[in-house]
């Protein structure tokens, strides 16, 4: 497991393939097929994910169980649903409020980590605002989230059904559980889009954390996608 934020993770709960499995994909084209890998498949490699050979990669599949602010799983589920080619390699199940009432959890940014809106751009952020101005701001969250927990558990206990409960509860800063089930094609995807610098800060530092346990099942395409495609 690796932690994000202040109370988020992400957590590798399955996968299936290796970087033998992407070179063996390659290979069948000549019907062959390797037991382990050499400096001629890490070579493959490099010129597979160099030159977009991209459905080598699609035959690797991970489970990745995330705990993220809605915020961040919002822009997430946006992002993976938005490329047509890899539509059916998304699996996504998320915990619902409808159906359980889990202790409630929230990104709460500290004084020093609230951003100013950028110039000359309509979205992303410029740098820290002063400490005056996030003090401000971490009270008004800080009120929000009580405010919000309070008059949720007080219609929960009126009888108010969870799922019309939870309109009571501050959304964006509430963080959310789920499974994501991707083909190794789709995550590095993910990874290339959102550990750039123009990417959102919360949802940059998750892509920084699934880029590292990438790495540590898939060293040389993750090391060559790095290299090539970010």
């Amino acid at each position: 497991m690796i932690s994000v934020l202040d109370h988020g993770y992400i957590k590798l709960i399955n996968n299936m393939g290796s970087d033998l499995d992407v070179v063996n994909a390659a290979r069948v084209s000549f019907d062959k097929e390797v037991s382990s890998l050499g400096d001629k498949d890490i070579n493959l490699i490099n010129f597979l994910v160099k030159d977009k050979h991209d459905s080598t990669l699609r035959h690797c599949v991970s489970t990745f169980e995330v705990y993220a602010p809605l915020m961040v799983a919002r822009q997430w589920y946006k992002h993976t649903v938005s490329s047509s080619h890899l539509d059916d390699q998304l699996g996504w199940n998320e915990s619902s409020r409808r159906y359980v009432t889990e202790k409630e959890q929230f990104y709460i940014p500290t004084v020093f980590e609230w951003r100013s809106a950028p110039e000359n751009r309509k979205q992303g952020s410029g740098e820290a605002v002063n400490s005056e101005v996030g003090a401000k701001c971490l009270q008004r969250l800080r009120a929000s989230v009580e405010r919000g927990i309070r008059d949720y558990e007080e219609a929960l206990k009126d009888g108010v059904a969870p799922e019309q409960a939870r309109l009571l509860l501050p959304a964006y800063a509430m963080y959310v559980r789920w499974r994501w089930t991707a083909s190794l094609n789709a995550l590095l995807h993910f990874v290339s889009l959102r550990d750039k610098q123009d990417a959102q800060y919360e949802i940059r530092e998750y892509a920084k954390a699934v880029n590292t346990s990438l790495h540590q099942i898939y060293p040389h395409t993750t090391k060559a996608w790095n290299e090539f495609r970010i």
